[in-house]
């Protein structure tokens, strides 16, 4: 037996344990599970937040910890999918959602916070114009119509291996669907939902990340017909993938020869990975962009803008961009809150303060125990990727060991860390996270990697 056999053994063995522990420990979610499984298909709110054999409910959250039903206590690593850079119950947060809660929290008209946060939003990450929406698959589609209105052209091209919510258009080539169709690496050619009219698959195009020449290839073929190139610059539905150097730009200039609309999907990157997110970065600037989780303070809102004269389609081109709840007043004031007072300058130097340390502290557990795995740094966001070498692209992560993360999930939330239940996903830190809440972190990762050594 190889090493990394035994080691995927001892990985199978420390899962079987470790997950008959976690259901010993969350039988209160388990009773919420059976009530809650009659009312909502697979007794959650969105397929995401399913469990096997349950998901773990989860009660309150205060500052960087999150207490479950069942009473038990974690460190937040989880961050609501990337959303709560604020931490929990911040109280500048909780002071903006209190007043717009007393003064109206919603009208369906444009208040003056709804202005505020488009003036910071532009502000910060240097675009034109900014309309609002209330997720992050709304503000994807919006900017794909308005793409498309703006080019007067049907097709679009996508990076293999990436999610940018749940609209037709974009639900090709995604992760989390590769078990359910057959193998991880099936993922590109099949949809990730049924109910998408075959037609749509005609036009969607998939190229890999971090290679401008497939783009260029189909550019050439039919650039004509592409309305938008949308990708996240930092890919984070495959852990973290990072974008090579001159890729970003060479996308840019390849858009711009050829009138296509370059949309960064930020809806995880954007105010996590830097203050003016990848933007600022990457040093890159897209023709649009979008925006959601981070940005609004732990409620529901999202945003994209970008160029006035492709924005200009919504005023003058007759591209309908709507939405009843679209820049409410209480989202608006969170995010406000949030951009302005909370994720300010000094939290990004505390953040990347965190941030390395987290990372650090795992990768010196997995150079010390001989862990196939690499630790990735990004502000706030962050992950371990059980792959030694870093990833560039969707395929590099068909070769990562899911079966270690398997392992490696239970561990954590038995010993306090709660974190996303995905090998896809990242850590997310907040402003609220301590150096003791770190260290924690890194005590719990550097004994999974004790055992899984052997």
């Amino acid at each position: 037996m190889s090493d990394v056999d035994a080691m995927l053994a001892r990985g199978a063995e420390i899962a079987e344990r470790e997950t008959a522990t976690l259901l010993a420990n969350t039988q209160v979610s388990k009773t919420l599970y059976d009530e809650a499984v009659g009312t909502m298909p697979l007794g959650v709110g969105s397929s995401f937040q399913a469990g096997d054999p349950y998901p773990i409910y989860l009660d309150r959250g205060l500052g960087s910890h999150v207490w479950d039903v069942d009473g038990n206590e974690y460190v937040d690593g989880h961050g609501g999918f990337g959303v709560n850079i604020v931490g929990h119950a911040h109280p500048k947060i909780i002071e903006a959602i209190e007043k717009a809660a007393h003064t109206g929290t919603h009208f369906a008209v444009t208040t003056r916070s709804t202005i505020l946060m488009a003036e910071e939003i532009s502000r910060r990450f240097g675009l034109d114009q900014v309309r609002f929406a209330n997720s992050g698959t709304e503000a994807t589609m919006d900017a794909i119509r308005v793409a498309r209105a703006a080019t007067g052209r049907e097709h679009i091209v996508k990076i293999e291996g990436s999610y940018h919510g749940h609209h037709d258009a974009v639900m090709f080539s995604v992760v989390p669907n590769s078990d359910a169709i057959g193998g991880r690496d099936m993922a590109s050619t099949i949809p990730m939902s049924t109910g998408i009219p075959k037609v749509t698959a005609e036009y969607t195009h998939v190229v890999p990340f971090n290679d401008a020449a497939a783009f260029e290839a189909i550019l050439n073929e039919r650039g004509s017909e592409i309305a938008c190139l949308i990708l996240e610059p930092v890919m984070m539905n495959i852990g973290i993938c990072q974008p090579q150097p001159g890729y970003l730009a060479r996308l840019r200039e390849l858009c711009d020869q050829h009138g296509v609309v370059l949309i960064f999907d930020e809806v995880k990157s954007g105010a996590t990975v830097a203050e003016g997110g990848a933007i600022e970065r990457y040093g890159v600037r897209p023709h649009l962009a979008c925006f959601a989780k981070a940005l609004f303070g732990g409620t529901p809102g999202a945003a994209f803008g970008g160029d006035a004269a492709i924005m200009d389609v919504i005023a003058h081109g007759g591209c309908a961009q709507q939405g009843t709840f679209n820049g409410n007043p209480l989202v608006a004031a969170a995010g406000v809150a949030a951009l302005t007072q909370v994720l300010t300058p000094e939290a990004y130097e505390q953040l990347a303060h965190l941030g390395s340390r987290l990372a650090n502290g795992c990768q010196k557990a997995i150079d010390e125990y001989g862990i196939p795995a690499h630790a990735v740094d990004l502000g706030a966001k962050g992950c371990v990727s059980f792959r030694p070498e870093p990833l560039q692209n969707y395929r590099d992560f068909l070769e990562t060991r899911p079966e270690l993360f398997a392992a490696a999930y239970p561990w954590a939330v038995n010993r306090g860390v709660f974190m996303t239940p995905g090998d896809e996903e990242q850590w997310t830190l907040s402003v609220q996270h301590t150096d003791a809440d770190i260290d924690r972190y890194v005590d719990m990762f550097s004994g999974f990697c004790a055992q899984l050594a052997g």
